[in-house]
């Protein structure tokens, strides 16, 4: 009798259900890289912010790459590991038996952290973000459903090995994040100007972000100067790029800047404006009729616009140029 038609079904079709899961997984945390990487905002398909407030939240990035960009490597590696032992089938049973060993105690690894993850992530976003992500939580069903099916969907001949494994990996990631995420010290001075401070929390809805940062007399000048040159500046108010943009220049100078609120939930907001301006990411500067893209350090809008007064700039984005 063919031991694999006595097994149960479960047994016979988890490798293929775990990566298939671990491709939508896989899918899904690619489109929020693409998304956080381009800063374009994501398609919320159940209504409301949640998924830009959470892409945009400090949360969303870990040493300085995007939090789904560890997604995309722990969904790919699972289901390498699922797939490779139907794949790639040994001759020998003995090196057949080692790979299917192998792959599973990784594939319970890999699940195990993973949803240990997600657990706290889903605690955040309902906590202390207040918002409702769809594709984060469908990220964690997926890897729930990968922990499930890898506990049983296969025969583990000594479940209190199991247990423990489980045990120890769930109490490193947890320990893992909570240290990842933990304050840090405030940067150092860079060159005698101080690195701007880090977005917290979520933005507040329809406006964005305090601007936690004072402006001295360049930064005031630099931005009366753009006002009076006719100088735009798009943006969405739940944009993070947009909000170290403001903190670049200081609650006072952002104040002279002539702002136009893109997204249709922000406050004034002027989307029909940034659509015939075809306005594709945020923020963008509109200086001499020509649009420049991205987060521009204070000494490039002086530049393009022109300005010849001091630039004794206070603040500074490390790795902006």
């Amino acid at each position: 009798m063919n031991r694999n038609h006595s097994l149960p079904w479960i047994y016979q079709k988890s490798r293929w259900l775990i990566g298939a899961i671990a491709l939508l997984g896989l899918t899904l945390t690619s489109y929020l890289t693409l998304i956080k990487l381009t800063g374009n905002p994501a398609l919320c398909l159940a209504g409301g912010d949640g998924c830009n407030i959470a892409l945009s939240s400090s949360y969303a990035t870990v040493f300085g790459l995007p939090l789904s960009l560890y997604g995309v490597a722990a969904y790919f590696l699972m289901a390498v590991s699922a797939f490779v032992p139907i794949v790639l089938p040994l001759e020998e049973k003995s090196q057949r038996d080692r790979l299917e060993n192998w792959t599973w105690n990784f594939l319970l690894i890999g699940a195990t952290g993973m949803t240990a993850t997600s657990s706290y992530l889903i605690y955040i976003l309902a906590f202390e973000l207040h918002v409702f992500c769809p594709y984060c939580l469908t990220s964690a069903i997926c890897s729930l459903s990968l922990f499930l099916l890898t506990l049983f969907g296969r025969l583990w001949e000594d479940w209190g090995q199991v247990i423990f494994t489980g045990l120890i990996v769930a109490i490193v990631t947890v320990v893992g994040t909570l240290g990842v995420y933990a304050n840090e010290t405030p940067p150092a001075p860079i060159d005698g100007r101080i690195p701007i401070p880090a977005l917290k929390s979520a933005p507040k809805p329809g406006i964005g972000w305090e601007i936690a940062t004072t402006s001295t007399p360049s930064e005031l000048a630099l931005a009366r100067h753009l006002k009076e040159t006719g100088v735009k500046m798009y943006g969405a108010y739940w944009c993070p790029h947009c909000g170290e943009q403001k903190l670049l220049l200081g609650k006072q100078a952002f104040a002279q800047i002539d702002y136009v609120e893109c997204d249709r939930k922000g406050k004034k907001s002027q989307t029909a404006l940034c659509q015939a301006k075809e306005i594709h990411s945020f923020p963008t500067w509109e200086i001499n009729g020509e649009l420049h893209e991205g987060i521009q350090t204070l000494e490039k809008l002086a530049q393009l616009s022109g300005y010849e007064g001091s630039q004794d700039f206070k603040y500074i984005i490390p790795g902006l140029k």
